[in-house]
């Protein structure tokens, strides 16, 4: 009883048999096997891995049952994607050598015209040059490239086509620039015989100075066309710095028969024609000793007389303004202003536009759209007591003022369209310009000698007397020759009615009648 009750409470012999029952669980542990671990890599969907006798890892294709060496420590799996991308029995396996068909749209997007049918294969210049046009002809910045939306789309449509970076995609840019122009300088050669420049110049935000050149021609096929041909930095707008800069440009395009050259009234156009006029007399090219060289352009011309007559607009002007300034001003003014349109049942859906006090343009848009919106005023007025406690008293328009309004827009809307018709560059606009000056001329004289007028324009401070002064100073005979040229041709279209055969002709004989 003694020995055995000591035993049980020996201390040695209590530390041993905890040792023990830790080496059991140990052990225990050690005989749990781990859970497997999955493969990372997608190549494992299409192969199965395995060991070989040898003990060494292989994986197996699921299609074509070739085997090919896997171990994650000396081979990896990029021989097992090779074959995947490559294997002919691979369901989803693409034939870079196979055609596919296509079925491309039709290049007039008609509806209900079937495309064509073409053939495509994958061809990864061919997706390269692609991408190159789409970010040239959608204006997109070189680092579209590396956007990740971007390079997210092109992984799920074409994992295989490596996306260039923004540096490479600009050299490529870049390249495609030298090779259209290159096209563009044969072209010229081939196909036109004399070319009509524009040039304009501006200072961007950054205080640089710019100028643009476009070449106007007809080819042999007598298609007029348009394409700019220089977009440089010039050291100032002085005459002599542009003149320079076209003569350079010039020289770079081996363009020597100039017929006109189109800029705007600056006296520093001056001073570059009269530069080029000399250089052209060097080069011998001259058309009647270069007397038809400068153009001015109409559509600035038009601008001007405006802009003097318009230099300070009357009051009724003002009021409009500053009402159409209060109600933009505000997310909420707007939408009180549109339910106010519903209310009134007025049909437009044109919004309000503030316009720019320097541009005639915007001041007729904006007055355009404000006058059909009369009651839309009037309404928002009786709402909303902040519209005439902010504009004050005499600053909410009223009839008299509206009534004005639209007097000024129906006199701007002809310089408007005018301007429009001959800012053209796809069509001929030489012909039309004696004929336009002479219905706007008409139209103002009608203005000025209508009841009432003159109040109306002293009240708008509108020079419009002047204007008809104006636009009589203003021609060139090169253009009256275009005139008389097109009457010509309808004329020789009525010599067969009354007994004539011919008009000039090529020897410039005079006209016969019919036996």
């Amino acid at each position: 009883m003694d020995s055995s009750s000591s035993g049980q409470n020996d201390p040695t012999n209590t530390t041993d048999s905890t040792q023990s029952e830790q080496e059991t669980a140990t052990s225990s542990k050690s005989k749990v096997k781990r859970k497997p671990v999955m493969p990372r890599s997608t190549v494992w969907d299409h192969f199965t891995k395995f060991k070989t006798d040898n003990g060494d890892t292989k994986g197996k294709c699921n299609y074509c049952n070739k085997e090919f060496c896997c171990d994650p420590k000396r081979n990896g799996t990029t021989a097992l994607r090779n074959h995947m991308n490559t294997c002919k029995k691979h369901p989803h396996a693409i034939e870079t050598r196979q055609a596919l068909l296509d079925l491309q749209p039709n290049s007039n997007n008609v509806e209900g015209e079937v495309g064509t049918l073409t053939t495509w294969k994958y061809d990864e210049n061919a997706i390269r040059e692609a991408l190159v046009s789409m970010i040239i002809i959608d204006e997109l910045t070189f680092k579209f490239v590396e956007g990740e939306g971007f390079r997210k789309f092109m992984r799920a449509i074409c994992p295989k086509f490596k996306i260039p970076s923004r540096w490479t995609i600009s050299r490529d840019c870049y390249l495609v620039y030298v090779e259209e122009r290159s096209k563009l300088k044969s072209y010229l050669k081939r196909n036109c015989q004399r070319v009509s420049l524009t040039t304009d110049t501006w200072t961007s935000l950054q205080r640089i100075n710019y100028m643009c050149i476009t070449a106007h021609f007809i080819d042999n096929d007598w298609k007029l066309h348009k394409k700019i041909i220089n977009f440089c930095p010039i050291t100032s707008h002085k005459g002599d710095a542009i003149g320079r800069a076209i003569e350079t440009c010039l020289l770079e395009w081996g363009l020597d028969k100039i017929f006109t050259i189109t800029v705007d009234n600056a006296s520093s156009n001056d001073i570059a024609i009269s530069y080029l006029k000399k250089k052209l007399a060097n080069w011998g090219v001259t058309v009647s000793n270069s007397d038809y060289l400068h153009m001015r352009c109409m559509a600035h011309i038009v601008n001007l007389v405006v802009m003097d007559g318009l230099k300070d607009v009357g009051e009724s002007v003002l009021k409009v303004r500053n009402a159409v300034r209060y109600i933009r001003s505000s997310p909420a003014r707007l939408k009180k202003f549109k339910e106010c349109v519903e209310y009134e049942k007025i049909d437009g859906k044109s919004s309000l536009c503030l316009d720019v006090p320097t541009r005639w343009n915007s001041t007729y848009l904006m007055l355009n759209i404000a006058q059909k919106y009369e009651r839309a005023f009037e309404r928002y007025e009786s709402q909303e007591p902040m519209f005439r406690l902010e504009l004050g008293e005499n600053g909410v328009p009223d009839f008299h003022d509206w009534s004005e309004c639209r007097k000024m827009a129906e006199m701007l809307s002809h310089f408007y369209e005018l301007t429009l018709r001959i800012s053209g560059s796809r069509y001929i606009t030489s012909n039309m310009f004696f004929g336009e000056i002479s219905d706007l001329a008409f139209i103002l004289n009608q203005w000025v000698d209508s009841t009432n007028v003159e109040e109306f324009f002293n009240s708008q401070n509108c020079g419009s007397f002047d204007m008809c002064t104006r636009l009589d100073t203003f021609s060139n005979c090169p253009i009256n020759v275009e005139e008389d040229l097109e009457e010509l041709e309808k004329f020789e279209e009525v010599l067969p009615s009354i007994g004539l055969t011919q008009l000039g002709g090529s020897s410039c004989s005079t006209p016969t009648l019919n036996s």
